[in-house]
């Protein structure tokens, strides 16, 4: 794991072992968080050999979702799924909320089922591939109404296959940051007909966000507490012998918490998976520096190792800034090397932070000045073309690249308008030493990437 180990100091002649520093979050080449971008709620799915990460897309949910796709783990693209939308997926009952919090799974019948919030009500969607397209899979109507139970959230939704292919389905949270419960249903082999009552199975210190591991004959169910906006948001466990319980609190719970020394600010609301045999933890946390300025809701995603015992017992996970993950690359393509040049908003978003492999860090231009970055090659060289990463992957913007060999006579090499996602990809060809990229004045660039 990156960033973390033991130093060897030599002291009179004896070697003392001293714990390493905590990695700085603004480091370069950080390998935390794993997306950029501000995201929450992720669910992590790979079909073939593509990796697929769905979450929802802040501040504070949208009318879609966010999706982003990966061939090598390091690398994401992204993009918005056609279902569901806010349009598509309410009822008269939902309110006024976003969409929120995605669960998708293959089911034993070979399709993939996505379990989503929208408003305070949980709708089903189905594909034959987590690219899609989706589509509703229960006539249009929510399949658990807000109306189920008006004392709690319905909200969360978490769908488990178990063993022997039997899928259940989790749901709930709580009102006002307090008292939430967890509720548990098997489900049909249709994947959306309930099989049964649903059952309250509220483990202790439960507020929401519940995700089931097995391990041997036991059923872990993990789940979020505390408050997500502040700094208490934590992930704890429970152990049960059944999928329905009942549950006990797990020894060393909560095993995810605000670790301030190391930057990680209410870790929480995750999905487990496992590569290369290893299990780990996916989950939000709050983008860096916190808090943030206003009152916007700024998480991150990213991703640590997670031991399970064979007795159902977690261990306690270390929050990093560079976790590796066994079947992913081990870095970023990072492109061609560059030095940057250029105004920044602060000490905090210069220049250099758009080619410091960091997507916890970002170039942000100065207020009065031209919102101009300028990366120097070290001499004449062929560029292909450019990435940009921008801060909002769902905002458009207007952006051009010139190209110059000498830094004093330039030309227009690229211009697109309008332009949304991650990366931005823009094709200009030339032999330049030097390459000058004009963004709008509000923008921030979290990484440019030159091929």
């Amino acid at each position: 794991m990156r960033g973390a180990g033991v130093a060897i100091v030599v002291t009179a002649g004896l070697l003392v072992a001293a714990a390493a520093p905590a990695p700085r979050w603004d480091s370069s080449g950080a390998a935390n968080p794993l997306l950029l971008g501000y995201f929450a709620d992720p669910s992590i799915v790979r079909d073939g050999n593509r990796w697929y990460i769905f979450a929802t897309i802040d501040p504070w949910g949208d009318d879609r979702l966010g999706l982003w796709t990966s061939d090598n783990g390091r690398d994401w693209r992204f993009s918005l799924p056609n279902w569901p939308t806010k349009a598509a997926a309410t009822s008269p009952t939902s309110g006024d909320s976003k969409v929120w919090a995605p669960s998708v799974v293959k089911a034993a019948n070979g399709r993939w089922y996505m379990y989503v919030s929208v408003g305070s009500e949980v709708w089903v969607g189905s594909a034959t591939s987590p690219a899609g397209p989706w589509a509703d899979a229960n006539g249009g109507k929510p399949l658990i109404n807000k109306n189920f139970d008006l004392r709690y959230h319905m909200i969360d939704a978490e769908a488990f296959i178990d063993e022997d292919g039997q899928a259940y389905l989790y749901w709930g949270s709580g009102l006002n940051w307090v008292n939430g419960h967890c509720f548990v249903v098997k489900l049909k082999p249709d994947m959306v007909t309930f099989d049964g009552t649903p059952r309250d199975v509220t483990p202790p210190n439960y507020f929401e966000g519940p995700f089931m591991v097995r391990q041997g004959k036991h059923y872990l169910l993990t789940y979020s507490d505390g408050k997500t906006t502040t700094d208490t948001y934590k992930v704890r466990y429970a152990i049960g012998d059944t999928p329905f319980g009942p549950f006990r609190e797990g020894p060393d719970s909560p095993i995810l918490s605000t670790d301030a020394a190391r930057s990680v600010i209410s870790p929480g609301h995750h999905a487990v998976f496992r590569s290369g045999g290893q299990p780990y933890i996916l989950y939000h946390r709050h983008g860096l520096p916190f808090p943030p300025p206003g009152d916007a809701v700024l998480r991150q995603i990213a991703v640590d190792p997670l031991t399970i015992r064979a007795d159902g017992s977690i261990a306690k996970v270390v929050p990093s800034h560079g976790s590796m993950v066994s079947g992913f690359a081990a870095r970023r393509d990072a492109g061609l090397r560059w030095r940057a040049s250029g105004q920044g908003s602060d000490k905090l978003h210069g220049p250099e932070r758009a080619a410091d492999d960091n997507y916890a860090t970002w170039w942000a231009p100065a207020k009065g000045a031209a919102p101009q970055l300028t990366a120097d090659l070290g001499a004449v060289r062929p560029v292909k073309g450019s990435a940009l990463r921008m801060r909002f992957p769902t905002q458009r913007y207007t952006l051009s690249v010139e190209g110059s060999r000498d830094g004093r006579i330039w030309q227009k090499l690229a211009t697109v308008d309008q332009a949304t996602g991650s990366p931005i990809d823009l094709s200009h060809p030339a032999q330049v030493r030097y390459l000058r990229l004009q963004v709008p004045a509000d923008a921030g660039v979290w990484e440019w990437t030159l091929r």
